[in-house]
């Protein structure tokens, strides 16, 4: 499956493992992306659009499969920090009202949140932030927030959280779910029953930047007021003045993540996850957060004393071709204390990439 997924792709000009920043796309998602904006300058753009409707709608039904919702469910958006606004933006929750979130929530999500006059509250999690369930449930019961809104993956740790233990909970007590997939979705099954998904087209689904979505269960759609249009059209969350082409790419990427075999895929990247663990662990005095046994791709170390994250991550870059990424803690301002280095290869990762990034480490 490695072998196959790189042979897909240009050739990396080095060692990339930095998936959960960007992946890199295949040459055919490239191609697609390329054609359809060579038809918008030979037809126009809006003709065609009108062109790849088909093929757009194929993508939303797929899209809305992985999430556990429909084709009419979806709307595009430019990323999941849009997406996430987006969303907020359009929810008519009285101000003040309580969001539960992650300790460890990414600072763009409560960004979005604090904007709309809502207030994010710390939801109880143990020392890896991972929600614990049986508090959440005491919470639920007892104290409930006007909403959940739970990262699967976060983008500072790759740790999952245990989103089908939390849907249930939310259903039993009508709290409103919102999930953020954008570091789930490829290597993290996602097809729970939630209000509400948003995610990104561009980390482990290896399609374009500047595209995302946002999946809206209906009856939670109908209680919205997008700025423009009816809540019962999805449409009506979306940006018509489009990066049309990136949706087109994002459609192909899906479908190439179709071809693979979602769980075979998810498999593969567990292991690979597991691999980085066991092989950089305690080199040099950097130290693995994530249990070696998490089932996901990316890997975050801590930096011993007086080594510099930032400082490292543009050495590697530069001495040694490995890109990665330095995890600062305005990122994920309620948890990370210190930088973390973010390590987070994808299918096609060697046992050589792995040597070469212990060597230079």
């Amino acid at each position: 499956m490695g072998a196959a997924w790189r042979a897909a792709r240009p050739r990396p000009a080095g060692v990339h493992l930095d998936s959960a920043a960007c992946s890199r796309q295949s040459v055919k998602v490239l191609d697609a992306v390329a054609h359809h904006a060579r038809h918008e300058a030979e037809v126009g753009g809006y003709q065609a659009e009108a062109s790849a409707e088909t093929l757009l709608q194929q993508g939303r039904s797929v899209l809305g499969g992985l999430v556990g919702m429909a084709a009419a469910d979806v709307a595009f958006t430019e990323s999941a920090s849009s997406a996430v606004r987006v969303l907020f933006a359009a929810w008519p929750l009285p101000a003040g009202s309580r969001v539960g979130v992650l300790p460890g929530e990414y600072h763009g999500n409560l960004a979005a949140i604090l904007y709309a006059g809502l207030v994010p509250e710390a939801l109880p999690a143990d020392d890896l932030g991972r929600v614990d369930v049986e508090a959440l449930a005491r919470l639920l019961r007892s104290d409930p927030p006007a909403a959940v809104h739970l990262t699967v993956v976060a983008s500072h740790r790759a740790v999952v959280q245990p989103v089908v233990e939390v849907s249930r909970l939310c259903r039993a007590t009508g709290v409103p779910l919102v999930l953020d997939v954008a570091q789930a979705l490829g290597q993290v099954d996602c097809d729970v029953r939630a209000d509400a998904v948003y995610g990104t087209s561009r980390k482990w689904l290896a399609g374009p930047r500047g595209v995302g979505f946002l999946v809206l269960r209906p009856a939670f759609r109908a209680g919205l007021v997008p700025v423009q249009g009816d809540p019962a059209d999805v449409l009506s969350f979306e940006t018509h003045d489009a990066h049309v082409a990136g949706r087109v790419g994002l459609t192909l990427a899906i479908g190439e993540h179709l071809a693979a075999g979602p769980a075979a895929v998810r498999a593969r990247l567990a292991g690979v996850g597991r691999a980085v663990r066991e092989r950089v662990d305690g080199v040099a005095g950097w130290r693995v957060v994530e249990p070696f046994g998490e089932p996901t791709a990316a890997t975050t170390l801590v930096p011993p004393d007086g080594v510099d994250v930032a400082g490292t991550v543009a050495r590697l870059r530069a001495e040694h071709g490995v890109v990665t990424t330095a995890c600062l803690p305005a990122r994920a301002p309620g948890e990370l204390t210190g930088p973390v280095l973010r390590v987070s290869p994808h299918l096609d990762v060697t046992d050589a990439d792995l040597e070469t990034l212990a060597a230079a480490l």
